[in-house]
């Protein structure tokens, strides 16, 4: 009977002090936790966060209208009929999509569209940097804008330049702010 007691009596005292181990560990980075939040709440806001808080600009926006111009050539695009756009901007990225809303089965409105990057902002001068894009020779572009925002309107308005593809307009897009 005794031998049979000693390997369980081993196994407790394995599972005792791995538990013991396992809370430490638990407690210590809880400790690094709590250090690490307190550091965190700096009363001083950083630069971003001030710019952030003065032009709201994070956040979800869908497109209402765009406007091209492009020489003597005006487009106005109204695009809560017959498409669907938005546009997601975090701190740092930006991305864009877009589709029509017969879900491509009328090959005459068929569309589709998306891309994405960096941008940056300083003021109210907003500059997408455009590393990915579902039409390729857009890529690797810069495109500067004024932006003002209105309550939940954005607008943005800037000159859209790529040379292979002979675009050299002026863009002006109006977005409201999607609501949860």
């Amino acid at each position: 009977m005794k031998l049979m007691f000693k390997p369980f009596k081993s196994y407790l005292q394995a599972i005792y002090q791995t538990k013991t181990f396992a809370m430490a560990n638990f407690r210590s980075l809880g400790i690094q936790s709590g250090i690490l939040l307190i550091l965190s709440c700096n009363s001083t806001p950083s630069a971003k966060s001030t710019k952030m808080n003065s032009l709201p600009l994070e956040g979800t926006w869908q497109l209402i209208t765009g406007t091209t111009i492009q020489g003597k050539d005006t487009t106005v695009t109204n695009y809560t009929k017959d498409k669907k756009f938005i546009k997601v901007i975090n701190g740092t990225h930006f991305a864009f999509t877009g589709h029509d809303l017969q879900k491509g089965k009328d090959s005459t409105t068929a569309f589709f569209s998306s891309g994405a990057g960096t941008y940056s902002l300083s003021d109210s001068n907003y500059t997408e940097h455009l590393q990915y894009c579902s039409d390729r020779e857009w890529e690797g572009h810069d495109f500067s804008f004024v932006i003002t925002i209105q309550q939940d309107t954005l607008t943005q308005k800037g000159i859209e330049r790529v040379e292979k593809l002979g675009i050299d307009r002026l863009n002006i897009e109006r977005y409201a702010r999607v609501k949860d």
